[in-house]
């Protein structure tokens, strides 16, 4: 049987916010479900006087979810954390220590290092030193089946992380963030690496570990920095993710490369992975380790596909796409098809511009076989799916636009996936958030927040009718369709006031344009997404 993943939360700087902090946890749970571990980065206390916290210490108040905090990162809240080895802070609130490797009997794997970069000697109660950062990597780098751990949290950001990436909004990766951390994570490898301090949600694009055609592949990292609990810009601080701890992994499955994948960021800034490993870790600066049991079964490793995972000696020919059992309107391959709206096209997808679209780059990714849903689709298409997603979301970025994806596998015959951009001056993606939700409750519609990194093909089976949206953070709505269901919901929610305030063009029928203007807006999208284009690549 295949493992379970863990479920679990992280949390950027909470600043003694506390019930703020746990009654979100606690919706979230009611609606989704309960989570492993709540891991929490940057400054857990601050500098608000102490009444909320005596509660949760004197056992008046209660955590609802098993929560893991870093340490001090100033001087003011050193008192709070008396144990540089860790310890319990109030019933159900952790505090992991200075430094260190946090193991579960799930094979999960989790480095902490507690503070924010100080060269100075002595080294401040609130702060980390090259030695202790040359500790951790030599400890655990040293053996060479080391392949990486699974998480990685620190308070303050690496340096250079934006190399490569995309755009990190008011922070200047460059100037800001801590060399030592860039270190760790370069020898580390964590697949997952979360920070704070900085105010910001910034979720970089994955970077990968290995140099391409010179190392053999192996998996990427994602950084995430959270923001700072009931912030009033309402940035994102609670990051929700599943995970499989990658001892139980399929190497092929752990290695595999996002769409989006980039160059490791760290690469410019030195040659961090050799230094690390030349200098010896003194022996009584061992870090101490926590276990714990997120699971009592232990699944043994197997492919995700259930199939041995030696490669046949028979390759298999590539599938012909399925074909539809009569005339299709979206069928690339069928004489139905508007081929003046078709804007770009790869190997298993192809783009096109919507017809009466609610705006001008309104685009739809479709399969160039015929496949009813997203659950529906090979591999192979998902891949180029998720490539195409990426690339757009580039490309909208690019134009000071985010953009918003839903699917109504409903009264549809072949797979759409409508892409919107939304300008960034018209509302925050929490505001997108909101307005789907509270529509949808206005229309006793039972919207529900999944998993951002879970795939909807554990959620819904192939031929079940459902509503999915996906945010530009990766945040995901899902409703199943059980009778009736709008048509024209999607739409609807992006016209409103509150996001496109474009109303009358909640209908795609009341938006049509005559065929030489849809030529002239096919030929100009072409044009602008060539730049994008990853298809020229290939």
């Amino acid at each position: 049987m295949a493992q379970k993943p863990l479920r679990l939360l992280a949390c950027g700087d909470v600043e003694g916010k506390f019930d703020v902090l746990f009654n979100r946890v606690r919706a979230i749970q009611k609606k989704s479900g309960n989570f492993d571990l709540l891991l929490c980065v940057g400054n857990f206390f601050g500098s608000t006087p102490d009444a909320e916290w005596e509660e949760y210490k004197t056992g008046i108040k209660k955590a609802p979810i098993q929560t893991y905090v870093l340490g001090a990162n100033n001087q003011e809240t050193v008192k709070y954390f008396q144990d540089a080895d860790g310890c319990e802070l109030a019933e159900n609130i952790t505090y992991l220590g200075r430094k260190g490797i946090f193991t579960g009997s799930s094979g999960l794997q989790i480095v902490y290092l507690s503070g924010t970069e100080s060269l100075d000697e002595p080294v401040p109660g609130y702060s980390f030193s090259p030695k202790d950062v040359s500790s951790l990597r030599t400890m655990l780098c040293s053996t060479s089946q080391f392949k990486g751990v699974d998480i990685l949290l620190t308070s303050p950001w690496p340096k250079y992380v934006g190399n490569f990436g995309n755009f990190s909004g008011e922070v200047d990766t460059k100037k800001c963030g801590s060399a030592l951390v860039s270190s760790l994570a370069t020898g580390l490898k964590p697949r997952y690496h979360f920070a704070a301090l900085e105010k910001t949600y910034y979720e970089r694009l994955p970077y990968r570990n290995h140099i391409v055609l010179q190392e053999n592949a192996q998996h990427a990292t994602r950084f995430i920095a959270l923001a700072n609990v009931g912030n009033p810009e309402k940035k994102k601080y609670l990051y929700a993710f599943s995970i499989v701890p990658m001892k139980l992994m399929d190497t092929a499955e752990l290695v595999k490369q996002p769409p989006d994948v980039t160059e490791n960021p760290y690469r410019k800034s030195g040659k961090e992975a050799s230094i690390g490993k030349q200098i010896p870790a003194p022996e009584e600066e061992t870090a101490c380790q926590f276990f714990f049991d997120l699971n009592e079964k232990q699944g043994r490793k197997r492919s995700s596909t259930g199939r041995d995972s030696k490669s046949s000696p028979h390759p298999k020919q590539p599938r012909k796409p399925p074909q539809p059992p009569g005339p299709c309107w979206f069928c690339l391959a069928s004489p139905e098809v508007e081929k003046h709206l078709v804007v770009n096209i790869g190997t298993h997808c192809y783009l096109a511009l919507a017809k009466g679209g609610l705006c001008d780059d309104h685009v739809l990714i479709l399969p160039i076989g015929h496949y009813q849903s997203v659950v529906e689709l090979s591999a192979e298409v998902v891949e180029e799916v998720e490539k195409y997603k990426a690339t757009l979301r580039r490309f909208f970025k690019s134009r000071g636009e985010r953009c918003v994806l839903f699917e109504r596998n409903y009264k549809s015959h072949h797979l759409q996936l409508q892409v919107i951009p939304v300008p960034l001056s018209c509302c925050t993606t929490d505001d997108i958030k909101d307005a789907f939700i509270t529509q949808a409750q206005e229309q006793q519609i039972e919207l529900l927040e999944i998993p951002e990194h879970s795939d909807i093909k554990q959620i819904a089976q192939p031929g079940a009718a459902y509503f999915y949206v996906e945010l530009d953070t990766g945040e995901k709505l899902f409703h199943r369709i059980k009778k009736n269901f709008p048509l024209q919901f999607g739409r609807e929610v992006l016209a409103s006031e509150a996001i496109l305030n474009i109303p009358d063009k909640s209908d795609w029928r009341q938006c049509q344009i005559s065929k030489e203007e849809e030529e002239t807006l096919a030929c100009r999208f072409r044009k602008d997404f060539e730049p994008f284009d990853f298809t020229l690549d290939d």
